[in-house]
């Protein structure tokens, strides 16, 4: 069974940076995509950034391109994704995920195992 745990979230002023991880358990990490999507009240879950198995391709939504930065670790079995410049648009629960496939995807239909979610929370 795959297990994903976030860590990282937190309270920030805006134009701040935070970095939120996301570590696996299982030993087939590296065989497989990674995203992150997050979720506001009231909105849908919302694509973020997405990576390939081998850490070599990346998206991103058009709403962080330029501010955030999504990165792997196939050793550690752990992913992060870097926020910078953020503002309170940001603020939303973050989930990591794991494709079903190695090819990056921004559809979270793609994606067979979640974690739990981080907060994060972007003060005016």
């Amino acid at each position: 069974q795959v297990q994903l745990i976030e860590s990282g979230g937190g309270l920030v002023q805006a134009g701040g940076s935070l970095r939120v991880s996301c570590a696996s358990s299982g030993r087939t990490f590296g065989d497989y995509a990674m995203g992150w999507f997050r979720q506001a009240p009231g909105m849908e879950r919302q694509f973020v950034a997405a990576i390939n198995w081998a850490g070599s391709t990346v998206y991103y939504a058009d709403s962080v391109k330029g501010r955030f930065t999504i990165s792997r670790d196939n050793i550690r079995k752990t992913m992060a994704l870097q926020m910078n410049d953020l503002n309170p648009e940001d603020t939303a629960v973050y989930y990591c995920a794991r494709s079903g496939s190695q090819r990056a995807d921004q559809d979270p239909a793609q994606y067979a195992y979640w974690g739990q979610g981080t907060q994060v929370t972007v003060s005016s």
